[in-house]
């Protein structure tokens, strides 16, 4: 099997929902851990990388090329009720800030924890809520009414948002290892990585501000978004 990385690096504060809020707090309240560390779903990114892929196959012109790269994208991803015999090579992880600092931290609320169990009356120094707040923070905004340009009545809504500058890393696992000399493997590597580069807006309100992110994709430590051969082999095609 081959495995990637896609790294996120959040351009702008965003919110990787969950579809529902906290009484009395937030009205959207985002995906995170026990320990208090926001994550995207890995379903929800594949759909995110699938669909800018699908939009990169549309604008496709020639016919052969268009059948050939949709092929190649029902491979990397599946068609829509899929079988265990059709579905995607690719398998995508939930995109997670790094790895090494959520377990140094997990670690010690683990043991703050245990501190508390054995003595009911000690406050712990450290807990998931620190560690939430510590990386998020609460957006409100308001509706404007078009007639008198003041703020709608009942129109206020809060939702918690990731700070910017934060990178969160997602694992990619194929099925398969692929093999750069084989051309269909090749372009199997070539529409994700276009895929990744289209992928600029994630999360909860991307379409109003929130979520901008760049996407970079690499093998172990080399990052071959930065290879332009791939960019050009697709290119070829539009």
């Amino acid at each position: 099997m081959s495995s990637y990385t896609l790294k996120i690096k959040l351009l702008s504060d965003t919110t990787f929902g969950r579809g529902d809020g906290v009484a009395g707090l937030v009205d959207q309240e985002l995906e995170h851990d026990s320990y208090g560390f926001p994550y995207l779903r890995g379903r929800t990114l594949k759909g995110l990388l699938s669909e800018e892929c699908d939009n990169l196959v549309a604008a496709i012109l020639h016919d052969n090329q268009h059948e050939n790269w949709q092929k190649i994208s029902d491979q990397l991803f599946g068609k829509p009720g899929s079988t265990l015999d059709n579905q995607g090579i690719m398998h995508v992880g939930d995109a997670c800030l790094a790895s090494d600092l959520r377990t140094a931290i997990a670690s010690q609320i683990d043991e703050e924890s245990e501190k508390q169990r054995k003595k009911p009356e000690y406050q712990p120094r450290l807990s998931n809520i620190d560690i939430l707040e510590s990386l998020t923070t609460i957006r409100r905004q308001t509706a404007i009414d078009p007639e008198t340009g003041s703020s709608a009545e009942r129109s206020l809504r809060s939702a918690r948002v990731i700070l910017r500058e934060l990178s969160f890393e997602s694992t990619l696992v194929f099925e398969k290892e692929l093999n750069t000399d084989l051309e269909e493997d090749k372009d199997i590597l070539t529409l994700l990585i276009v895929g990744t580069l289209a992928l600029r807006r994630v999360g909860s309100g991307r379409n109003r501000g929130r979520g901008h992110v760049q996407c970079t994709l690499w093998n172990m430590q080399h990052e071959i978004t930065r290879e332009i051969s791939y960019i050009q082999r697709f290119g070829r095609g539009i």
